[in-house]
C-alpha cells in the first residue's frame, strides 16, 4: 500500500470510519548547499519518492488528537490535546511536532480540532526530513479541512512558501529546533525530475531540470543509521556562531560575504568562527556553481562540487561522523563521480553521485568498508526527484 491508502487503512482501525481526506508529504536530499539556509543564502533540494501521509477529519470541540503508525505496524498515540491551549514546551516527544503546527495555525485563523492518523516510509533520523514531512502532510491536513487547498486559484489562501515559513515558526519556537527554510520549502515546492534553486533570502524559486536517466547517472542514497536530531545542541551551536559572525561583521547575514572578500572576513574573525564563515561562504558559491552546470546540461560533472562540500563541512563545519566519512570516501575509493554528507550532520545519510554502470558495484564496496568497520549495515537506496507536498486520492 501507498502512504496514502496506509494512513487512511489506519485512521478507519483507530476511528472507525474512513477520514475525511488524506494529504502527504516528502522527505528531502539536499544536493548541496548545507547550513546555508539560516544565513540567507542558497539551497539545492529535491524531494525523495519517500512520504509521510496524514488522513484526517474534522472535531468540533477544538481536540487535535493524532495516532502514528510505526514502521512495526503498531499504533502510538498522543492524549487528546486542547488547541487553544497550546504553547511551547507543553507537549514532549514526536507529538510536538503536529502540536506545534496545530498552534501556528491556530495563530492564522484555523482553529479547527481533527482527528489526524500519519504512516508513510521517509526514514526517521536519517537526515531525509521525516520530521518536517510530518509537520507539512498535517499542515495541509488541517487547513484542507478548513477548506483551504494550496495552489487553488482563490483570494485568501496561502502560498506554499509561506506555508514553508509557518512550518518552520512551529520548529523552531514550538519543538525548539533552530532549523532553517531549506528542508519544509522542498516538502511542499519540489517537482518532479527537478532540484529546487532557493534563495532563501528573497524567496525566488527556480525548478532546475535534473535528469539522472539522460546523464546514465543515479544518486546513491546511504544511510549511515546514526540517528541525529535538529533539537540537539550542536545545530544550535552552529546557528549561534554564524550569526555571531555575521554580527562582528556588521552584515545582515554571512550571504553579504561575498567570496572576494572572505579573506579580509575571515581575518577579522576570532578563529572558532573563522571556519563556519569560510564553509558557508564557498558553500553559497558551490551552490552556484552546480545550478549552472545543471543549466547547461552537464550533471554528470557536479561531482568535485559535491566532494569539496562534504571536506567544507568536515572540516570547517565540523558537522560530519566517522559513518558519514566512511561512506563517502568508501564511495569515493569504488568509483563514484562525487558524494556528500547530507543534511544538518551529527549522523544521518551521505549521497554518491554513480555512473550507472556503477551503482552495484560501489553500493557493495560501501557495505564492505561499513563491514569491515564493524559498523552496522548501512540502508542504501537510490533517489528520484518526485513531487511535492499535496492532496492524494484513495
Amino acid at each position: 500500500m501507498s502512504p496514502a491508502e496506509q494512513a487512511a487503512a489506519a485512521f478507519h482501525a483507530v476511528h472507525g470510519t474512513a477520514p475525511a481526506g488524506v494529504w502527504s508529504a516528502p522527505g528531502r536530499v539536499n544536493l548541496i548547499g548545507e547550513h546555508t539556509d539560516y544565513n540567507d543564502g542558497f539551497v539545492l533540494p529535491f524531494a525523495l519518492p519517500h512520504r509521510l501521509a496524514a488522513a484526517a477529519s474534522s472535531r468540533e470541540d477544538g481536540i487535535l488528537t493524532v495516532s502514528t503508525l510505526g514502521d512495526d505496524g503498531q499504533l502510538q498515540h498522543s492524549g487528546p490535546l486542547e488547541i487553544a491551549s497550546l504553547v511551547p514546551g507543553a507537549v514532549e516527544g514526536w507529538a510536538a511536532y503536529p502540536a506545534g503546527v496545530a498552534w501556528v495555525l491556530r495563530d492564522q485563523g484555523f482553529g479547527r480540532g481533527a482527528d489526524v492518523v500519519i504512516a508513510g516510509d521517509v526514514p526517521s533520523g536519517a537526515g531525509l526530513s521525516s520530521s518536517h514531512a510530518l509537520e507539512c502532510a498535517v499542515s495541509l491536513a488541517l487547513l484542507g479541512l478548513a477548506g483551504i487547498e494550496l495552489d487553488a486559484p482563490a483570494t485568501g489562501v496561502p502560498g506554499r512558501y509561506e506555508v514553508a515559513r509557518w512550518v518552520q515558526r512551529a520548529e523552531n519556537d514550538f519543538v525548539g529546533a533552530p532549523t532553517g527554510l531549506l528542508d519544509q520549502t522542498a516538502s511542499l515546492c519540489c517537482t518532479d525530475s527537478h532540484v529546487l534553486f532557493l534563495d532563501v533570502r528573497s524567496g525566488e524559486m527556480e525548478q532546475v531540470p535534473f535528469g539522472l536517466a539522460e546523464a546514465g547517472v543515479r544518486v546513491l542514497i546511504m544511510d549511515t543509521r546514526t540517528k541525529h536530531s535538529h533539537a540537539d545542541g550542536g545545530y544550535g551551536e552552529r546557528r549561534r556562531g554564524t550569526e555571531r559572525a555575521a554580527e562582528l561583521l556588521g552584515v545582515k547575514a554571512l550571504r553579504d560575504v561575498t567570496l572576494d572578500g572572505l579573506a579580509d572576513a575571515l581575518a577579522a574573525l576570532p578563529a572558532e568562527l573563522a571556519p563556519l564563515v569560510r564553509h558557508v561562504v564557498t558553500e553559497n558559491q558551490r551552490v552556484l556553481d552546480v545550478v549552472a552546470l545543471l543549466r547547461a546540461g552537464r550533471l554528470a560533472e557536479i561531482g568535485p562540487y559535491l566532494d569539496a562540500s562534504h571536506v567544507s563541512m568536515r572540516d570547517d563545519y565540523r558537522i560530519s561522523t566517522p559513518e558519514l566519512d566512511l561512506a563517502v570516501e568508501s564511495a569515493r575509493a569504488a568509483g563514484a563521480l562525487g558524494a556528500r554528507m547530507t543534511g544538518g550532520g551529527f549522523g544521518g545519510s551521505a549521497i554518491a553521485l554513480v555512473r550507472e554502470p556503477d551503482l552495484d558495484r560501489i553500493g557493495a564496496a560501501v557495505e564492505a568498508a561499513f563491514a569491515e568497520a564493524g559498523g552496522r549495515r548501512p540502508r542504501l537506496f537510490t533517489a528520484v526527484p518526485s513531487r511535492g507536498a499535496g492532496r492524494d486520492t484513495v
